[in-house]
């Protein structure tokens, strides 16, 4: 029988996270020849930890607490590293806690595992449920990454990972900054499932335009060499055409320039020490046995 981590960060969110283990154990319930454990890494959360049941189709549950708030792309790094050390597993899904990616989806990711066993599946989202100022936002960070990183990245954290590409992963330092970058670095063949952004089970969304301006410059950043070449071609075009574009040139080589800048500070988030160190950061280990 094969086994299947469920690995969910959560920040407070647990109202979110009870409804969402019983739409998971509801749309796993059928799979017999898998084996379902769910690792949630609590990121510090100011909140009480509620008492939580375990769903019957969910082996084990456990909640691995952590001492600081790191964010939610490094509880997912740590939570990574950790599985990739210390369980036994064949696949890892990731995905959020707060019903954004959808428990109904498992069913066709664990589908195309069973196509495809030794092939990670990323979820490919084909429609969004923000509203009109945020998928503008997204599809100008999808055509800037393909641009300057020469990349089309149409998915996030929702993926199912081989134990191979969860090893392969697990100690890049790209990871600790970027989920999603660093699998479309390093993962050079994946399966895709069509995905539809759900709505968040409880409360509005957590995510500033601060925040979401980061996280786009974070995976882009993973590939921040191909963003340099590209930049200096840019800039020499922009410069033979400065007779006749004047100070539009100047302009937008700057723009370029100054790009170029945010993406290298954002690159110093990819941290290979703190990942390698980060289950320093682990306070306790909660089993959940009912």
């Amino acid at each position: 029988m094969k086994k299947i981590i469920i690995l969910v960060p959560i920040f407070n969110d647990w109202d979110s996270f009870q409804k969402l283990i019983l739409e998971i154990n509801e749309s796993v319930k059928d799979f017999k020849n898998f084996s379902f454990d769910c690792i949630v890494v609590n990121d510090a959360s100011t909140n009480e930890t509620p008492k939580l049941r375990k769903p019957d189709k969910i082996h084990s549950l456990k909640i691995l607490t952590m001492k600081k708030n790191k964010g939610h792309a490094r509880c997912n790094a740590f939570g990574i590293r950790y599985i990739s050390q210390n369980e036994n597993f064949d696949y890892l899904i990731l995905m959020d806690g707060d019903g954004e990616d959808r428990p109904v989806e498992l069913k066709s990711i664990i589908k195309k595992i069973l196509e495809n066993p030794n092939k990670s599946v990323v979820a490919k989202r084909i429609k969004r449920s923000e509203g009109l100022f945020f998928k503008f936002l997204y599809s100008m960070h999808k055509i800037i990454t393909l641009i300057f990183a020469g990349e089309k990245i149409n998915f996030g954290n929702y993926t199912c990972l081989t134990k191979e590409n969860v090893i392969l992963i697990s100690s890049k330092g790209s990871l600790w900054s970027s989920y999603s970058g660093t699998i479309k670095k390093y993962i050079k063949d994946f399966d895709t499932v069509d995905s539809i952004r759900g709505n968040r089970y409880v409360g509005p969304s957590k995510m500033s335009l601060y925040t979401l301006i980061i996280h786009s410059f974070s995976i882009i950043a993973v590939f921040k060499f191909q963003v340099l070449t590209r930049s200096i071609f840019i800039i020499l075009v922009l410069m033979f055409f400065k007779t006749k574009l004047g100070i539009i040139s100047i302009f937008f080589q700057s723009v370029v320039f100054l790009f170029c800048i945010m993406i290298y500070l954002v690159s110093l988030r990819e941290k290979k020490d703190e990942l390698i160190s980060s289950q320093e950061n682990l306070k306790n280990i909660q089993n959940i046995i009912h």
